[in-house]
């Protein structure tokens, strides 16, 4: 059932993070405040029992779940047992409670790592599970395909109104820049602006070829309220099985990326390829035109968006 009045109570999980507090923004910008939101501390998504409690007591009317343990490519490989495991009980408890409780619609927040590391480009939602995943994230790319798989067996066997959306890398304000848990864009931003002072040179991991596709997170967090607004004859028309793809349709190559940020930074030397460390997978580029059928488009484009986020980091900086 579609999002109507904006007094629908609406639970958005892992509302200070980056996604979650973007759709917090956009619910918000829509008109819709009755919002529910719980710190970590107020609530633990990994403990089932308090997660059916809550639900029990605040029985929200729609649900986004982009509460989640992430990291990149250096997090992942480090800590597979805490990717994994705790993942899966956040997703497992929001997804099965929020059934209990009568829930109208449920938006999953996944990533499209789910997809195989060497599937044809772009990345079509019919790919999930035709081949092996990249090795450097599969641990997390495995629960959060067991989240897509959990919401269409509810939907199959129980008729709910879940659906999961896969959004291509994303970055903006919120972001996280600690250099060891960080994606790619905001530790590029983090390294070109610690080497402004005197034009140090940026060490990039890998031999930059590989080309990435990037999203706002301010669109995302639109995508999910347009979802949330769509009628469910037109959101099953368009994905049957309640899975779409997020993002803006182009990439670059990751070189390409790092040029831009330092532009966009004004400083750091040069650019140091350090082909020893991994590339993780060649391409991530996907296939938008199940949501984009529905009438969203992103609006922020890339240069755009670096400059942003770049200035919201000197302002974080500056809070600090």
């Amino acid at each position: 059932m579609q999002l109507h009045s904006t007094d629908a109570k609406i639970f958005v999980a892992g509302h200070r993070g980056l996604v979650g507090s973007a759709v917090v923004r956009a619910l918000r910008a829509a008109g819709y405040d009755n919002l529910v939101t719980r710190s970590r501390s107020e609530l633990d998504l990994t403990q089932g029992a308090h997660v059916d409690a809550f639900f029990e007591v605040e029985r929200p009317d729609f649900v986004v779940l982009a509460a989640a343990k992430v990291g990149g490519i250096l997090a992942n490989d480090a800590y597979p047992a805490d990717f994994l495991y705790d993942n899966l009980q956040i997703q497992s408890n929001v997804i099965h409670a929020a059934y209990r409780a009568g829930v109208k619609r449920l938006v999953f927040l996944g990533s499209t790592c789910i997809y195989p590391k060497m599937a044809p480009q772009p990345l079509k939602e019919e790919y999930l599970l035709t081949g092996p995943l990249e090795p450097t994230n599969e641990w997390y790319a495995i629960a959060k395909i067991t989240g897509v798989k959990l919401c269409q067996a509810l939907r199959r066997q129980h008729g709910v109104d879940f659906v999961s959306l896969m959004p291509t890398n994303l970055y903006g304000p919120g972001d996280n820049f600690d250099l060891e848990t960080s994606h790619v864009l905001p530790a590029l931003i983090r390294k070109f602006h610690e080497a402004r002072p005197g034009g140090r040179d940026v060490t990039l991991w890998g031999t930059g070829t590989p080309r990435r596709e990037f999203l706002y997170v301010d669109d995302l967090a639109r995508a999910v309220v347009h979802v949330l607004k769509t009628p469910e004859k037109e959101l099953h028309q368009a994905a049957p099985d309640g899975l779409m793809n997020v993002g803006c349709g182009e990439d670059l190559p990751i070189r390409d990326l790092a040029e831009m940020v330092r532009y966009a930074v004004g400083g750091g030397g040069e650019i140091v390829l350090d082909p020893s460390k991994p590339d993780g997978t060649p391409r991530k580029l996907v296939d938008v035109r199940r949501l984009f059928s529905l009438g969203w488009r992103p609006q922020v484009d890339l240069r755009e968006g670096i400059e942003r986020t770049y200035s919201w980091y000197v302002e974080s900086l500056a809070r600090a």
